[in-house]
């Protein structure tokens, strides 16, 4: 099958392929359009589709065939696909078909992927008090922007984050050019028994070292050492140090500089 790609319309795609073969153009070129129409939203969230499938639902001598649309999705995806964004979807898929196909998206349903149980399948599903992936990350990348802070085309969960962020940048651009720092916010890494996703992932001088930002939802005896527990996890796997900054200490951007400063002379220290 031809793609966007390879410099052909979307018309000479549909016409010289099955209907059913075109879903992932045509819902490609919907995004592209919602984009340059500024729907950000519904464009973002249309990559997340996995897979496009289109049956024929309806057909009649004398109006057009009418299909139903598939989009097969991540099951912790499912709800980002609202109502109104399907409607918006659908009308991007509508508006970029050529103007003499004789075809008419009906509806659009969201179908979570079905895994494949594995032999031992029992076992995670009895461990419910156990680590909860949070796919932290991911939301505040595929969340509307209003709705996270973001800056140099990097995400932040909140504003405590954007903050440190910024010191970080300032710190970064003070120090010589051959000798800086790498600035990673919300990156995943995968260590012994589970992935992490730390608030800052930070480079320098040949080592790497993680900056965590404490809220105060990071309270009681039982997180503390639940904490502890994950910065041991990443030192045991090469990372350097990890430091905490409890935002309910910091009253000032001169104390989040201090407490930046610290981090890196004791990252950098040999």
């Amino acid at each position: 099958m031809l793609y966007m790609g390879e410099e052909l319309s979307l018309g000479d795609i549909m016409q010289n392929n099955p209907i059913d073969q075109c879903g992932e153009p045509l819902l490609a070129a919907a995004a592209t359009l919602l984009h340059q129409q500024g729907d950000t939203e519904a464009a973002v969230i249309a990559t997340d589709v996995l897979a496009v499938d289109v049956s024929l639902w309806n057909s009649g001598d004398y109006q057009a065939d009418e299909y139903e649309v598939y989009f097969t999705v991540e099951p912790h995806l499912v709800p980002q696909f609202t109502e109104a964004v399907l409607r918006r979807i659908e009308g991007g898929m509508h508006a970029v078909m050529p103007r003499r196909s004789a075809i008419i998206i009906e509806s659009i349903e969201v179908c979570p992927v079905v895994p494949l149980p594995s032999a031992d399948w029992r076992k995670p599903l009895r461990s419910v008090n156990g680590p909860q992936p949070t796919n932290q990350a991911r939301r505040a990348r595929l969340e509307p922007e209003h709705k996270h802070p973001h800056e140099d085309q990097l995400h932040f969960t909140n504003e405590w984050e954007h903050g440190v962020y910024r010191v970080l940048k300032a710190r970064q651009a003070s120090l010589p050019d051959n000798e800086t720092i790498g600035i990673m916010p919300l990156g995943g890494i995968r260590v012994l028994g589970s992935t992490r996703e730390p608030d800052f992932l930070i480079t320098y001088k040949g080592r790497a070292g993680v900056i965590e930002v404490d809220g105060p939802h990071h309270e009681g005896p039982r997180r503390a050492s639940n904490d502890h527990s994950r910065d041991n996890l990443l030192m045991h796997a090469g990372v350097e140090w990890v430091s905490r900054l409890d935002v309910r200490d910091v009253k000032t951007k001169a104390e989040v500089e201090k407490f930046v400063d610290n981090f890196l002379a004791r990252l950098g220290r040999r």
